[in-house]
């Protein structure tokens, strides 16, 4: 490319056009605010038998639940029950986005991002008792804002064990974008899951009210859903 020859106050003209130029290009581009979480490694994907259905003891109407009383609980077996080994490859869970099965060792950094994250990292982070806000690629941009307000009205959770109080400075609230879904939006945890419609259906604020950090839903009560290295369990882009 040749670029034309200016001086004095007509090449400073010339720059600063270009500054403008670049400027407006780069509000054009669509800047991931988040880093995901690293990708699951290349392994022979497991296959997940599908766990038994069992009635919904929650109160919420539409929440779909399977048979999970071995974990929370102390692992005894039940028939059908959802799967809860660590697994080092991929899984090919029986729901789309799983609720909780098999996952990787190592969990998803919780918070909100603007690209999909590994399914076996968010399932990680459900065991630990976080819910997890899936919505469809193409949910408008005025739907995406209001589950990140929704996100960011709910407050940090407070953790009691053995007697102890704890503040844990965290909102254990996984959100990404997740194509394929069977709703515009999808609510997951440990074994529970709730389709929605719109941000604004008020099941949306019962769900995260009845199983984030639960001491009834949630195998693991009280360890962190954070502080993972960015480069495997992502950088959200808020928390």
């Amino acid at each position: 490319m040749i670029w034309p020859s200016f001086t004095g106050p007509a090449a400073a003209a010339f720059v600063a056009g270009l500054a403008i130029a670049g400027v407006a290009l780069a509000a054009e581009v669509d800047v991931p605010r988040s880093t995901a979480p690293a990708p699951i490694p290349h392994k022979p994907v497991k296959v997940e038998p599908r766990p038994n259905v069992v009635p919904d003891d929650s109160g919420i109407p539409g929440v779909m639940a399977w048979e999970s009383r071995n974990w929370p609980g102390n692992r005894e077996w039940f028939p059908g029950h959802v799967p809860i080994e660590h697994h080092g490859g991929p899984v090919r869970y029986w729901v789309t986005p799983p609720s909780g099965g098999d996952h990787y060792p190592r969990w998803a950094n919780c918070g909100v991002y603007d690209q999909p994250i590994p399914s076996e990292k968010a399932v990680h982070a459900h065991e630990h008792g976080a819910v997890w806000i899936t919505y469809r690629p193409d949910l408008p941009e005025a739907d995406v804002e209001k589950l990140e307000d929704f996100v960011r009205r709910q407050p940090m959770v407070v953790v009691t064990v053995k007697g102890v109080r704890r503040e844990t400075n965290e909102r254990y609230i996984l959100m990404s974008p997740f194509p394929g879904l069977p709703a515009p939006i999808v609510i997951s945890s440990w074994a529970h899951q709730l389709r929605l419609d719109s941000p604004d259906d008020p099941r949306l604020q019962r769900y995260v009210d009845t199983f984030r950090v639960s001491e009834k839903y949630s195998p693991e009560y009280g360890p962190t859903c954070k502080g993972q290295p960015e480069a495997i369990g992502g950088k959200p882009a808020f928390d």
